[in-house]
């Protein structure tokens, strides 16, 4: 018989549209708890978590990565309606969830070396780390009835976001998941295994 991981796996999906219901502190605890019990390169546990409980944080940082959205698409010589759907979907996104955690890497505790290979390296697997304890928090959700999506916009923002949050120097933004219980189900598929996988 299938174990119930399997259904979880299968059944998680990208939830952009959340009811009004909150979500509750302990159910968020549960989920970050979920989520250090990942696996982590030398077990240095390089995550960290902002979690924006309030809709002020939360519009503070839609608004902040909205306007550095706006900048890079101007730049780009995007047209300008282009450019507000865009700007005005990823606000909605953002300030619409219940509830968002950004998912964060610190690499104070990892190892350094003198040569830019093995940092390349180092940093890699802290990357990988975080975003195996990030794994664990969607699926998490999906098993608690929450929805979630991954948002990896942090990325292209990262000075913005950690200066609209007042993080920690070292915090390196890596994603933004919003959650919420969902307004609606989606559909999913996936390319078959046989088109990516190879036997030797």
């Amino acid at each position: 018989m299938k174990h119930a991981i399997y259904s979880i796996m299968q059944g998680r999906r990208s939830i952009r549209r959340y009811t009004e219901q909150p979500v509750s502190p302990d159910l968020v605890e549960r989920l970050l708890e979920a989520a250090i019990w990942a696996p982590s390169a030398h077990n240095r546990q390089p995550w960290r978590f902002a979690v924006l409980s309030t809709s002020e944080s939360r519009c503070r940082l839609a608004a902040a990565m909205g306007e550095k959205l706006r900048a890079d698409l101007t730049a780009d010589g995007a047209p300008p309606e282009l450019i507000e759907r865009d700007v005005s979907r990823s606000y909605s996104r953002i300030s619409g969830a219940p509830l968002a955690i950004l998912v964060c890497l610190s690499m104070v505790d990892m190892d350094r070396y003198p040569d830019t290979r093995r940092n390349e390296a180092e940093y890699l697997m802290a990357v990988q780390s975080v975003a195996m304890a990030a794994q664990n928090l969607l699926l998490a959700a999906h098993a608690e009835g929450l929805g979630a999506c991954w948002m990896c916009a942090p990325l292209f923002c990262p000075e913005i976001v950690r200066a609209a949050l007042s993080l920690p120097e070292d915090w390196q933004p890596q994603a933004l998941i919003t959650l919420g219980y969902p307004a609606a189900v989606r559909d999913s598929s996936r390319c078959a295994l046989e088109t990516r996988v190879v036997w030797r």
